[in-house]
């Protein structure tokens, strides 16, 4: 699972013309599943999202109780080395990816989040003012132990 987190001071998603979602300041997070990801992985990366001290005075969204608008975005996982098309093996298909974010967006309810949504696999329109600017790449990976080999 890879998060992109922008800190905000506004952020909006719309679909066919409508806000489906908006946030004042908080922050922005696109995710991408890949085929290997988990619930657990889901729940680590909302604990480690919601506790990161990434806000005005070091202060974490849990500190000051800030939104989050959380977008899936399956190009997150493009693989660009050959070609100039890029391929998206990488990112799980819908009937993986769709329960996860759902899962990863109950685990930063469950913590006490707000938490806004675009619809997932519709063409959004995103729209923010980046605050800082501060952005920041969260991944599952940054669990895994280094193979001893």
């Amino acid at each position: 699972m890879r998060l992109v987190v922008q800190r905000v001071t506004r952020a909006s998603v719309s679909v066919d013309g409508e806000v489906v979602g908006a946030i004042g300041p908080g922050l922005c997070v696109l995710i991408g599943v890949t085929h290997t990801d988990t619930d657990a992985d889901a729940d680590r990366l909302a604990d480690k999202l919601w506790g990161l001290r990434i806000l005005e005075g070091e202060r974490s969204a849990a500190d000051v109780g800030a939104p989050l608008l959380v977008i899936s975005q399956f190009t997150l996982y493009a693989d660009v080395r050959k070609g100039r098309r890029p391929s998206w093996s990488a990112a799980a298909p819908r009937p993986v990816s769709e329960p996860l974010v759902a899962s990863f967006v109950a685990a930063l309810r469950r913590r006490g989040a707000h938490v806004e949504e675009g619809i997932f696999g519709a063409d959004m329109a995103v729209e923010l003012v980046n605050d800082g600017p501060v952005t920041l790449t969260l991944d599952s990976v940054m669990w895994e132990t280094p193979s001893s080999s």
